[in-house]
């Protein structure tokens, strides 16, 4: 494995997409208010927080709570529709992402994105990446057991022929970086609609701008990294 200045580096990272790679949070809250609105049903923003790194599913179910008369498999279908068609016209990237990938691609360490969101969206994200930035791609509607249980990290982890426990996986709500966590992976937290308080193993930073490889060696090696001040 190539070596940092430390000489550590994790053997693969993993990366959550809405919030973390993308700043798609607020594609996600505009296209729940508009299906909200459309079916004269009422969304606060507090419930939109609520809804920030659930499984899929589970924020279809929380629309049809609310008001909108489909299932949520259908309110799912129109959520996703609605954020591709923002993704194509522009994709957010956080600021920091794209400098920390092409460290990660310089020293050979293979990147996954870990997503409850579907392969169609997680597809549009990776494809505005330079090519083989992301060796896989685990989402939402290919796995069982959505976040906050760590398969869908297990799963990346088992794509890599690694194991989770060597990956430094970020994350930026909580369902996500419990699902990380249980995972036995690394965890660094990065948070962006919602607040990433402390929790006995995790790492945190205000940006990925503040990460880089020596950062990273640290987290895998076991140190827990508080860059939030």
């Amino acid at each position: 494995m190539p070596q940092d200045s430390s000489g550590v580096l994790p053997a693969a990272v993993l990366f959550d997409m809405d919030g973390t790679l993308v700043d798609t949070e607020p594609y996600w809250m505009r296209a729940e208010h508009e299906i909200v609105a459309e079916h004269g049903a009422s969304w606060t923003h507090e419930d939109a927080l609520g809804a920030v790194g659930q499984a899929l599913i589970t924020t279809g179910r929380m629309l049809h709570d609310a008001g909108v008369p489909l299932e949520p498999t259908e309110i799912v279908t129109l959520l996703v529709d609605r954020v591709n068609e923002q993704l194509r016209e522009a994709v957010p990237w956080r600021s920091g992402v794209l400098e920390l990938l092409a460290d990660l691609r310089a020293a050979q360490v293979p990147c996954a994105i870990v997503t409850m969101s579907y392969r169609s969206q997680a597809q549009v994200v990776a494809d505005g990446a330079p090519a083989g930035t992301f060796r896989y791609l685990v989402t939402g509607d290919e796995v069982t057991h959505g976040k906050p249980h760590p398969e869908p990290y297990l799963v990346a982890a088992g794509l890599l022929g690694v194991r989770a426990e060597d990956c430094v996986a970020i994350e930026d709500s909580g369902p996500g970086i419990t699902s990380a966590l249980a995972s036995g992976a690394r965890t660094l937290g990065v948070p962006n609609e919602v607040p990433v308080p402390p929790r006995p193993g995790l790492s945190r930073a205000a940006s990925l701008k503040q990460v880089d490889l020596e950062v990273l060696g640290r987290i895998v090696s076991g140190e827990v990294v508080d860059l939030l001040g």
